[in-house]
């Protein structure tokens, strides 16, 4: 009886400390980042480290599509996993599960918390945003499992690609569905939801956008991007190190997607954009957290001198 009644009091005080711990993870900034297929967090990563290792944070990623579509970039993936990828039908079978455990690997480098796979389709390569948007994906679907996270975990921010002209069409589907869920939401459960994009130091001129003319939805206020994040920010001995090897090891993940690595040390800066149905404290908060991100420093291993 009594052994019976210390365990009950050790499984209690473990749901006690876990609900503390939980809550204590919290505390910094919550994002949930709504993308189309594995390998598109990429252009966040840098954001997203720093938000889970150094601002005590959480970050949850909603992936619309089974990534299947991807098969014809998969040459070199061949020899890794042992499968004719770039034919078709074996890569439309195969690639689902390989491109999520090649996220998910990714993933515990820039500190995802969970991941949610919608499973939909992926067409292939397409600018038209149109098709899967009416034909293809069950956008209902979509829509309901953003709102039923957001109202779950109260996410402070949603992350999106940028749905600019020369984006994947498959991009720009995924940020009109996430603006769809959050239009429809009450107003005390709406994130902010942030549109992100990547450029290097080198541009002197941001190129400006305004929104899809097809989706209004789209809309940016200001058209030119609020802030961002230097992926050069250096730390570490003699401060050596940046946050470009965080990107270039999530990307290494992706190997199934083989130009996906000719990105490694391109685009420095990961740029923060304010979507038009934002609320007018949108601004403040997103110029808020990306200056958060600047000043706090690298916290990484504590090690004895």
């Amino acid at each position: 009886m009594i052994l019976r009644l210390l365990f009950q009091m050790y499984v209690v005080l473990i749901l006690v400390l876990g609900f503390c711990i939980s809550n204590a993870n919290a505390l910094g900034p919550k994002i949930l980042i709504v993308t189309a297929h594995p390998d598109d967090e990429t252009a966040f990563a840098a954001t997203i480290y720093k938000v889970t290792h150094d601002l005590n944070g959480i970050a949850d990623i909603l992936l619309v599509t089974n990534g299947e579509g991807g098969y014809k970039y998969s040459t070199l993936a061949e020899e890794v996993y042992h499968r004719s990828l770039t034919n078709e039908a074996e890569g439309r079978k195969s690639l689902p599960t390989i491109r999520k455990k090649e996220l998910m690997s990714g993933g515990t480098y820039i500190g995802l918390r969970d991941y949610h796979f919608m499973d939909e389709q992926d067409t292939g390569f397409t600018l038209n945003p149109d098709s899967v948007l009416n034909i293809v994906w069950d956008t209902l679907r979509v829509i309901d499992k953003i709102r039923e996270l957001q109202i779950k975990h109260e996410y402070d921010f949603v992350f999106t690609l940028l749905p600019v002209e020369s984006t994947h069409g498959h991009h720009k589907a995924a940020t009109i569905l996430a603006l769809r869920a959050i239009t429809g939401m009450d107003v005390k459960n709406k994130p902010i939801i942030v549109g992100c994009s990547v450029t290097d130091t080198t541009t002197k001129n941001f190129d400006s956008f305004s929104g899809l003319s097809s989706y209004p939805l789209t809309s940016m206020r200001p058209i030119l991007p609020l802030d961002h994040f230097d992926r050069l920010t250096s730390f570490g001995f003699q401060q050596k190190l940046n946050y470009t090897i965080i990107v270039n090891w999530l990307i290494a993940e992706h190997k199934s997607q083989g130009a996906m690595q000719l990105a490694m040390g391109k685009g420095h800066h990961e740029q923060f954009w304010n979507y038009a149905i934002n609320p007018p404290m949108a601004e403040e908060a997103i110029r808020k957290f990306a200056q958060q991100l600047r000043a706090t420093p690298f916290n990484g291993y504590q090690h004895e001198k």
